[in-house]
């Protein structure tokens, strides 16, 4: 959908309780055609190729139409909210009201068939603290999203009590001259004001964009704190060298983090108005329940959220999410029952959301073999994590990838009932890619650390493509934007090293197997970035 999110305040003088009250999310108009405008900016065979829209392109293609608007400016009226009490958001996309508590519940229990057509969701209906009611009762509660060790977060084996610095030692410790070392990354960015590379996390950063209330927190200690936002930095910063700016979108607070509904806001406004030059955008927190998208009232095929990545990449922007660590399960190892629910003992394999919005580029885990060198193929993360991947319950199959996953399910059928997984062979594969997930040592809290994770994928891919979108953007050419089109092209096969070992057990199962091409633990394979500059640098 649109970025159709606000809260209402109380009006001033009330004696009501704060409350973040009810505000609508207008239903957007042409948001079907996402299907062709998107492919024609990103695919490299289309003569549109790199000509990404504007912020103010994408708000006027996608905006509700006056009807939208007036019907649900009306019910508000006719419900007791004077006009002036009213405001259109700047993209047209949702509305604001100032309301009381007592005004705010009685429009929520209003019958108002006549304007559903014309509101995608009311805040703060949909927020993110609230208990699930489609889990079973020992699932965690959705306002933890976000919080300390939960959701697509990094693991940790312990502290690390020497310091590493051999590439002979990258089979145990991940170091970023072992990256570089795997992925040809031999390269000194040029055009740095150009270019930017986002981070969005709790913690510290280089240079700060806050989103409602986020701050450089020092206050609370701890690898639950402090160890994605220092991986993601150290490694993300290391690997694009000091030269490039690295940008942290810091969001909300340390008591509800992005639990609340203004949280939930502010994030992807701000998000799609970053300039054509900042990619990528590289996220962790994706979390593995269909119920936080699917919920939400929508008639669109893909989803209210994966709408919004969508029009990230018509502006150009590439979005990165980890898959997952624990396999086909969903996060915290919660596997799906028949009636719907997810349990920790469920046998149905768990997609995540986002890795299965089609519209991102869903990353996995990969890890350097016992007592083998950099030099040698790396396999399948089989440590501590395991690199989530599948088959979308909600997604159809984009046509990119298409011929890839046919290939895959042609030759490598997974055995395995079709009452546990998606079979149709119409559904979204992922991840796409993968990067080395495991073993990476981590300055935290003034101690080094082992940790694990796709949370180390995901920052490590998004800089390789930050370090193409430099060369790109130095020879006077477009940024690569959304780049599954792209990778899983003709012209870019063989572009990144085959995975062809390992596999991603949960739900009672050894998962799916690493196999030659695309596969649903390793997707297309890990970056070789001699091979993607020299064919990104031939695209216009």
């Amino acid at each position: 959908m649109l970025s159709t999110f606000g809260v209402m305040g109380l009006s001033d003088g009330s004696s009501s309780p704060s409350f973040p009250a009810a505000e609508p999310s207008l239903s957007p108009y042409n948001l079907h055609e996402k299907r062709s405008v998107v492919p024609a900016v990103s695919h490299p065979d289309s003569p549109s190729y790199g000509n990404h829209w504007s912020a103010g392109d994408v708000a006027r293609k996608f905006a509700p139409t006056d009807e939208t608007i007036d019907t649900v400016r009306s019910w508000l009226i006719s419900s007791g909210i004077s006009d002036e009490r009213i405001a259109i958001g700047r993209t047209k996309g949702w509305i604001q009201v100032d309301a009381t508590v007592e005004e705010a519940e009685r429009l929520m229990n209003t019958e108002y068939n006549d304007v559903q057509p014309h509101v995608d969701f009311v805040i703060p209906t949909v927020h993110f603290d609230t208990k699930l009611t489609r889990r079973s009762g020992d699932s965690q509660p959705a306002r933890d999203i976000g919080q300390p060790g939960v959701g697509i977060s990094p693991k940790t084996a312990g502290t690390v009590e020497t310091l590493v610095t051999e590439l002979e030692q990258c089979d145990e410790y991940i170091t970023p001259i072992c990256l570089r070392a795997l992925y040809g990354l031999v390269y000194v960015p040029v055009a740095t004001e150009l270019n930017s590379y986002g981070i969005d996390l709790i913690g510290k950063e280089p240079y700060m964009v806050s989103i409602d209330g986020g701050y450089a927190q020092t206050e609370y200690q701890g690898f639950g704190y402090n160890g994605e936002s220092d991986l993601d930095l150290q490694y993300g910063m290391s690997l694009v060298t000091g030269a490039q700016t690295v940008t942290l979108y810091q969001t909300g607070d340390m008591v509800e983090v992005l639990a609340i509904s203004s949280n939930f806001r502010q994030v992807l406004p701000s998000t799609i108005s970053l300039t054509l030059s900042m990619v990528p955008y590289c996220t962790f927190e994706g979390g593995d329940d269909y119920t936080q998208d699917a919920m939400y009232p929508d008639e669109y095929p893909g989803g209210t959220w994966c709408a919004e990545y969508a029009k990230l990449g018509l502006m150009g922007v590439t979005v990165l999410y980890s898959s997952g660590d624990d396999g086909v399960a969903g996060n915290g190892n919660y596997c799906l029952n028949p009636d719907g629910s997810q349990t920790a003992d469920g046998m149905i394999f768990n997609p995540s959301f986002p890795g299965t919005c089609p519209y991102i580029t869903s990353v996995g885990a990969t890890m350097v073999k016992p007592n083998a060198s950099v030099l040698e193929p790396e396999m399948a993360c089989m440590e501590v994590i395991y690199s989530g991947g599948g088959f979308s319950n909600y997604f159809a199959m984009p046509e990119y990838q298409k011929g890839a996953v046919d290939y895959y399910l042609t030759n490598y059928y997974p055995d395995y009932p079709a009452t546990i997984w998606n079979s149709t062979g119409m559904s979204r594969g992922f991840p796409d890619i993968a990067a080395n997930g495991a073993n990476y040592v981590v300055a935290i809290d003034g101690q080094f650390e082992l940790v694990y994770g796709t949370s180390c994928s995901s920052p490590v891919s998004g800089a390789i493509f930050t370090m193409i979108n430099d060369a790109r953007l130095a020879i006077g050419k477009k940024p690569i934007g959304f780049i599954n089109p792209t990778i899983y092209s003709t012209g870019f096969a063989g572009a990144f090293n085959d995975i062809t070992e390992g596999t991603n057990p949960g739900c009672g199962t050894a998962g799916y197997n690493a196999t030659a091409g695309w596969d649903p633990v390793t997707g297309l394979g890990t970056p070789n970035f001699p091979k993607l500059l020299e064919r990104w640098l031939i695209l216009p």
